[in-house]
């Protein structure tokens, strides 16, 4: 038989085994749309992410924008997946922001360039074409695309007057679950209306849509209350958005995936404010940090 204090040292090393059992549990279950890997910065900095891609081409016969490109991920173990789409800005092609197509779509999208109706459309116009791309992968797309889309996770994005486009449709759609508005243009300049997560991305030596007049007053404009982010790259122009940028591409897909994807690992990406030579300025509101 046990002496009484054996029994007491017994007794508590038990509960202090329980106790850590109980810590070593994870705090909170995996999200029901987290994809792929726990992130890191070298997946996020990489020029591809976990997933392997195809594309194929929109014809221009659809219906509500130009046709364009279409990229998704090649994996169907992991369910469906949220879908982006992007538009270019004025006179410009989809080819300008061509390389974001298997960039994003490699992170557990499904992604799609357009063509605009025509190439000197306004951003309104751009933001209605926006939606309809939207439209198009989810109910007419083939159905390689279509069965690999969760339609209710849905953004948009775009540069310039396509970026003035993306807010256009942030403000048209309010269930849309993200905007990344890039060096936008619009000569409206209140978007108080607008109730998605938007990040705006802008560049410090932008002489067409200068951050002062574009970006920040945009931004500034969202409501407090809304998820909303804006980064500005240090000694960027406007057409920042036409090569292979690594911070913005970091950064748009943590937005993408943390409001898209509602994947909570995505969280240190954006909050608390990341830093680093490329950036010139970062401001956030992080409610949902």
């Amino acid at each position: 038989m046990y002496p009484r204090n054996a029994i007491a040292r017994l007794a508590v090393a038990a509960a202090l085994a329980c106790g850590a059992l109980t810590l070593a549990q994870p705090a909170s279950a995996a999200g029901p749309f987290e994809r792929g890997p726990n992130p890191t910065d070298s997946l996020l900095e990489a020029s591809r992410g976990p997933f392997s891609t195809s594309d194929q081409s929109v014809s221009s016969l659809v219906t509500g924008f130009g046709g364009g490109r279409v990229y998704y991920p090649n994996d169907t173990s992991q369910g469906t997946f949220g879908a982006i789409a992007i538009s270019p800005g004025y006179t410009a092609s989809w080819s300008s922001l061509s390389w974001l197509g298997p960039r994003i779509a490699s992170h557990g999208f499904v992604v799609i360039g357009i063509e605009t109706n025509s190439r000197y459309d306004q951003p309104a116009s751009r933001g209605r074409q926006l939606l309809a791309a939207l439209d198009w992968l989810v109910e007419d797309s083939p159905t390689a695309v279509r069965s690999r889309i969760d339609p209710s996770r849905l953004a948009v994005a775009g540069h310039s007057m396509g970026g003035g486009g993306s807010l256009e449709a942030a403000e048209d759609r309010p269930s849309l679950q993200a905007a990344v508005p890039l060096a936008p243009w619009n000569l409206t300049k209140n978007w108080s209306g607008v109730r998605v997560p938007t990040m705006i991305i802008g560049g410090e030596n932008d002489s067409v849509a200068s951050v002062t007049t574009h970006s920040q007053p945009f931004y500034e404009s969202i409501p407090a209350s809304s998820e909303k982010a804006y980064l500005e790259l240090n000694g960027a122009s406007h057409f920042f958005p036409q090569t292979t940028n690594t911070t913005m591409a970091k950064s748009m897909v943590a937005w993408l995936k943390r409001f898209v994807d509602d994947d909570l690992r995505y969280d240190p990406f954006l909050c608390p404010a990341p830093r680093g030579t490329a950036i010139e300025e970062y401001r956030d509101t992080c409610p949902h940090s």
